[in-house]
């Protein structure tokens, strides 16, 4: 089974709004999060530093948006704030933009109520690792009960640490709509301690873990309430998808869009007028404060028939911050 949230998610469609990067409960082991953006009170959307709300807006509509997840650090700590962003989201695209929430404490009734009220659709517990087993009969049960009283979705959502069969029960019990299990990740952020605890990663993968895979889905893998997502799959589809999803919109007439979602453009720091002069027609570059970037098919041919001296091929993302993946020289 696939939830709303992750079909927007597997589509690239969802916007990531990370509200606050503190999270008193626990230090976990596995936890993600890079030092940008661990213990910080500052928000963003997707690798936009909020500023304001219309920067929210903006990063929104920049991918099409069908959707938003909300993360941390621990968003139920900023109630208030992670509250204004999903009445801000509802007000601006409507309640078919579907919202989910990551958190890792339960909260209680009049959280669940309030962010209901705001907006909220579906929302994905994370019981701390120590207690897996030991679930029922707790306040991680009785918040799912809560949750859905409250009007909203709930569920589960895991790292793939080990197989755990008491997931398994809530969704048969009804307490739980689906589980999703995370393949376990080793990040920048977490890199040392994990090693600290024993793990490693799978031969010739960036980010997987070794083992644990197989034991998972031979456990819970059969359940049609249990979807696994991958590593493979949030590299080269979620990530790849919602980078085509603004490169689309971003894209000026003369960027090539890879098969992976970057742009492709040409630049050089020759004379604009030289442009003007050999009547290369406007939309085929434009003019920066101390460079030119072109149509790269056209600076090369420029450079090889000697209209130009140099200059190079940059691929990057379409994201707010820009990153240059690859620079290609030209001579």
């Amino acid at each position: 089974m696939i939830s709303k949230g992750c079909e927007q998610c597997a589509k690239g469609g969802k916007m990531v709004l990370f509200v606050y990067g503190y999270c008193d409960q626990r230090d976990c082991f596995y936890c993600p999060l890079g030092e940008n953006r661990k213990n910080v009170t500052n928000v963003y959307a997707n690798e936009r530093q909020v500023e304001d709300d219309e920067d929210v807006i903006t990063e929104a509509k920049r991918m099409d948006a069908l959707g938003t997840s909300i993360t941390g650090g621990e968003p139920q700590e900023a109630l208030d704030r992670t509250c204004h962003y999903l009445e801000l989201l509802k007000d601006e695209f409507g309640e078919d933009h579907h919202t989910h929430l990551y958190t890792g404490i339960t909260g209680g009734r009049e959280n669940m109520r309030r962010l209901s009220e705001a907006g909220l659709d579906e929302i994905r517990f994370h019981p701390p690792y120590e207690q897996w087993g030991d679930l029922h009969g707790t306040e991680w049960e009785d918040i799912l009960y809560i949750a859905r009283e409250e009007g909203l979705t709930p569920a589960f959502e895991i790292p793939g640490i080990r197989a755990e069969e008491e997931f398994l029960e809530f969704l048969d019990e009804g307490a739980a709509d689906f589980c999703n299990v995370n393949e376990f990740e080793m990040s920048q952020g977490n890199y040392r301690r994990m090693q600290d605890q024993g793990f490693e990663l799978k031969e010739d993968h960036m980010s997987a873990v070794e083992g644990s895979r197989e034991d998972i889905l031979e456990v819970m893998g059969d359940h049609e309430q249990v979807y696994f997502c991958t590593s493979v799959f949030k590299d080269a589809a979620q990530h790849r998808r919602r980078l085509k999803r603004m490169a689309r919109n971003v894209r000026r007439e003369f960027d090539d869009v890879t098969d992976d979602g970057t742009l492709v453009y040409g630049k050089t720091y020759a004379d604009p007028e030289r442009f003007a002069e050999l009547g290369v027609p406007e939309e085929f570059y434009t003019v920066k404060s101390n460079h030119v970037e072109v149509a790269w098919w056209l600076l090369e041919e420029m450079i090889e028939e000697g209209d130009l001296e140099d200059g190079e091929i940059v691929e990057q993302y379409p994201s707010y911050d820009g990153q240059v993946v690859e620079r290609t020289p030209l001579a």
